[in-house]
């Protein structure tokens, strides 16, 4: 059989751990077999990105600009534990946080919905997309250590003029942050989440905590309002979608209950919660897509969890496991289809549908990694784990 050709690169960006160990495993045995697969290759294992000082990063980022399409492995972003861990020079900052921030995009995740896998809330019938902002917040943030003294938050504007405010009176120990966002990027969400919303024909709900945080979330609330208002209120009536703003406690009871068909918009901390939750609650942290919209469309393709540790520790035991590794089949997916729909490569647009149907026919067939066996029932199949690697040997039978 002749592979599908490709005439631009994928950005790839090698991660860590267990899903390093996937990552080879999709490419071996779900892709190229099919596909004469084209990347430019950045190593953001925690070592290169120690040896390279994190420039591997930057530059994996700069290169996502120039290609328009990335698909990332999962990182670590390391804590103290991982510094000694690793031996490295210092604590790096979230790869994700560094390319989000350099990207300026929102990140969409969305639930994988296989028959035979029920929510645990069972109202959800339809899938509940978390537009997550990607920029500022706690992930581009200043903090550390206080003693006893005034903490001060000043702000100088371009003439000079010096604004102050005492942020707390220390009487011992204590810490301290100050973060940032900028209106551009807010509007650039807010744009991102509503033309998003209006494609998929979803209502959108946006939620922060304006009435405690009245200007850094105010603004936010602000923004918003004004660009609907502005640019969108007329499309949403002629779609027969509403655009609602609420406070993000009102906002999660309604989620709960709800029967889903929505777009939660949420600031960059709480979109990285709440996603988590979302996809749990779905059935599993792997069985999520994620991908980074640029304003200027661009587009970033990732797993939506963690590098999977317990497994990995295993693994490098000599022991098989059962790793799900669906949403990292789907970045890839949804990268080699975008790929294929900006070169207007429908073969490989096609390619990316038959490898996601075929992901989700071995699951509704019964067979699957061991994290969905307990999930999944079905009338008249009986779910069969599978290791890693047998899942997707599974999967390519059917591709």
């Amino acid at each position: 059989m002749e592979k599908i050709k490709m005439t631009t690169p994928l950005v790839e960006m090698d991660g860590d751990e267990m899903t390093r160990i996937l990552w080879q495993w999709i490419k071996d045995i779900l892709i190229c077999p099919f596909v004469d697969l084209k990347t430019e290759y950045y190593d953001l294992g925690l070592k290169n990105r120690d040896l390279t000082d994190d420039k591997v990063t930057s530059d994996s980022a700069i290169a996502t600009k120039k290609y328009g399409v990335a698909v990332k492995c999962a990182t670590i972003t390391p804590n103290a534990q991982r510094v000694e861990e690793y031996s490295l020079k210092k604590m790096y900052k979230s790869p994700n946080g560094t390319i989000r921030a350099m990207l300026d995009g929102t990140v969409f995740r969305a639930p994988i919905i296989v028959d035979g896998i029920t929510p645990y809330i069972p109202t959800w019938k339809k899938p509940i997309v978390i537009a997550r902002h990607a920029y500022g917040d706690v992930y581009k943030a200043v903090d550390g250590k206080a003693g006893v003294g005034k903490a001060v938050l000043s702000y100088k504007d371009e003439n000079g003029a010096l604004v102050e405010k005492e942020v707390f009176d220390f009487k011992d120990g204590g810490v301290v942050m100050a973060m940032h966002n900028t209106d551009k990027s807010i509007e650039s969400f807010a744009r991102a989440c509503f033309n998003y919303a209006l494609s998929m024909r979803l209502p959108l709900w946006f939620s922060t905590k304006d009435t405690i945080s009245k200007v850094y979330d105010g603004d936010f609330k602000t923004i918003f309002e004004s660009v609907y208002q502005n640019d969108y209120k007329e499309k949403f009536e002629k779609a027969g979608i509403e655009y609602m703003y609420t406070l993000i406690d009102d906002v999660v009871a309604r989620i709960v209950r709800s029967e889903g068909g929505i777009v939660w918009a949420c600031k960059n901390y709480d979109g990285d919660v709440m996603s988590d939750m979302v996809a749990t609650a779905y059935g599993s942290l792997a069985m999520m897509t994620s991908v980074l919209v640029s304003p200027d469309g661009i587009y970033e393709y990732e797993a939506a969890h963690g590098t999977v540790t317990r497994h990995y520790y295993k693994y490098i035991k000599g022991e098989e496991t059962s790793t799900n590794p669906v949403a990292t089949i789907f970045a890839w997916s949804g990268a080699l289809r975008k790929r294929g729909e900006l070169d207007k490569n429908s073969e490989l647009m096609d390619f990316a549908d038959r490898l996601e149907k075929a992901t989700i026919t071995t699951i509704e067939s019964g067979e699957m990694t061991g994290d969905l066996v307990g999930l999944f029932k079905k009338d008249g199949v009986t779910p069969k784990k599978l290791c890693s690697k047998e899942f997707l040997q599974a999967i390519a039978t059917r591709i």
